[in-house]
């Protein structure tokens, strides 16, 4: 796969690969397009660890 060099600059969302203008649209189609992802990933405390997970002192 190649990728082009064109608009390296802008933001990217991550979920689907959509370039925007701003990180504000980036924003706002996270929000729209992506609320269940968002919504579970907002507040990482809140989830009990993952099996095999390990705590380093």
């Amino acid at each position: 796969m190649v990728l082009s060099m064109v608009d390296q600059h802008k933001p990217k969302c991550y979920l689907c690969s959509n370039v925007f203008e701003n990180l504000e649209e980036l924003r706002v189609h996270q929000e729209a397009d992506h609320k269940e992802f968002i919504e579970f990933h907002k507040d990482v405390n809140d989830h009990s660890p993952a099996p095999g997970d390990v705590t380093v002192f």
